[in-house]
């Protein structure tokens, strides 16, 4: 009697478990906005219909997907707030088209996701900012009193979600922000804006860990991927950039200090045409702070203003900065490993680091960067770095503090020196 008993709880168990199992694997239960009252003319607001179809769908326990189908959909500042009881999908198969009334667009939101898990947002659909009728908005460098601008995709405390098969044209101020997020993949995103668009940045990312960005094409008027404080395990892969400022860490010092940016990799990429490749940049003054373990490897080159630079004297709107910088951010274990191609300006790579904390353990490993316009090759040009270089290395010609250095292969830190970089600069 015992043993029959224990057979049949063996099975319920067993039926309960494959149940559990098959409910994975069904179908997700669609929540079409059309159903709830979403109209595809272009002029009406959308948004209470689609939080409708996503609250339905947030509530819904098991797998839901909101579905946008195709049709150009007239979409005001709205915000998509979980926890949800399942896996969520957000499948933008239409156009979704922001306002272009100054009223319905100061904010900081176009679209927004907050505390949701187990996200995707994909569809192939296009998000288009029409951003051209606030651009000129853009003025907080000059206006105290200026008004936000609307981030195209923000999310906020995401995590362990996906970004994919999607289009955002012509942002008013970023394509996509990250914050508080862990664990987030993006890829297969298209990020276009006119190269002359201000803050237009295409992904940035703050106080996030664990992100993964691949094959991705950005093209706007200002960074293409940027990284702020709190910026942790960010790994990026086959991105090509341009038009725009490059691929930023920074600008670091001011603000969230003790948040650290470790842990950055950007690998199998090409900037065309972009005013920086790979660039780190801090403020002067600044607060103390870390930016440490970064890579940058296989990068591809192409008319680049600036292809490698590191930059401790940043302030945009400051008088330009004469002598040392006296930024208190420590840049160190920084790599820069097979990067080639043309640069546009004669200085192709610049490393100017602070005086108080130098950069130290950088390394400079087979680059190969020319430049063909007036006033012969390429030079370096570097300040307060401690490192050294491998392999292939051009331009060879550094200037240390505007004076013209020769190459060494290394460096005893013993030395009394204001810059180190496979050459040696004895101070006075």
């Amino acid at each position: 009697m015992a043993s029959r008993f224990a057979f049949e709880i063996v099975i319920v168990l067993i039926f309960l478990r494959s149940a559990a199992d098959a409910s994975t694997y069904l179908a997700p239960k669609i929540f079409n906005v059309l159903n709830y009252g979403a109209r595809a003319d272009g002029n009406t607001d959308n948004s209470q219909a689609f939080l409708r179809a996503w609250n339905d769908a947030c509530q819904w326990k098991g797998r839901s997907r909101v579905l946008i189908p195709w049709g150009t959909y007239m979409l005001h500042s709205v915000t998509f707030v979980g926890p949800c009881n399942g896996e969520m999908t957000f499948l933008i198969k239409g156009t979704l088209k922001a306002p272009t009334i100054p009223a319905l667009f100061f904010t900081n939101t176009w679209i927004g996701f907050r505390y949701v898990d187990n996200l995707t947002v994909k569809g192939g659909g296009y998000l288009d900012g029409q951003g051209a009728s606030a651009w000129r908005y853009n003025d907080c460098f000059r206006n105290t009193r200026c008004l936000p601008l609307p981030i195209s995709l923000r999310f906020d405390f995401i995590r362990y979600s996906k970004i994919q098969y999607l289009r955002s044209i012509n942002s008013k101020n970023a394509h996509i922000n990250l914050f508080a997020c862990n664990n987030i993949n993006i890829s297969y995103v298209r990020l276009t804006a006119p190269e002359n668009s201000p803050n237009t940045d295409g992904i940035h990312i703050g106080a996030s860990t664990n992100i993964k960005i691949s094959r991705v094409n950005i093209g706007t008027g200002d960074d293409c991927i940027s990284m702020v404080s709190g910026s942790q395990n960010i790994d990026i892969s086959d991105v090509f950039c341009g038009p725009g400022h490059g691929i930023s860490i920074g600008s670091l010092g001011r603000g969230f200090e003790k948040q650290y940016v470790m842990g950055i990799s950007v690998v199998n990429t090409t900037f065309r045409n972009t005013q920086n490749g790979v660039r780190i940049k801090t403020w002067s003054p600044s607060s103390s702070s870390l930016a440490s373990n970064i890579s940058y490897q296989n990068i591809i080159m192409e008319n680049v203003n600036n292809p490698i630079i590191i930059d401790q004297k940043y302030c945009p709107f400051c008088p330009p900065m004469v002598g040392q910088s006296v930024s208190q951010v420590q840049i160190r274990d920084v790599k820069f490993r097979n990067i080639w191609g043309t640069s546009s300006s004669k200085v192709a790579i610049s490393l100017q680091c602070s005086m108080l904390v130098p950069c130290r353990n950088v390394e400079l490993v087979d680059i190969d960067l020319v430049y063909q316009g007036q006033g012969g090759p390429a030079t370096a040009s570097c300040s307060n770095v401690i490192g050294n270089s491998y392999g292939k290395l051009v331009p060879q010609e550094t200037k240390v503090d505007g004076q013209r250095v020769h190459p060494v292969k290394r460096l005893d830190d013993n030395y009394d020196v204001r810059t180190q970089f496979g050459f040696t600069y004895i101070a006075n």
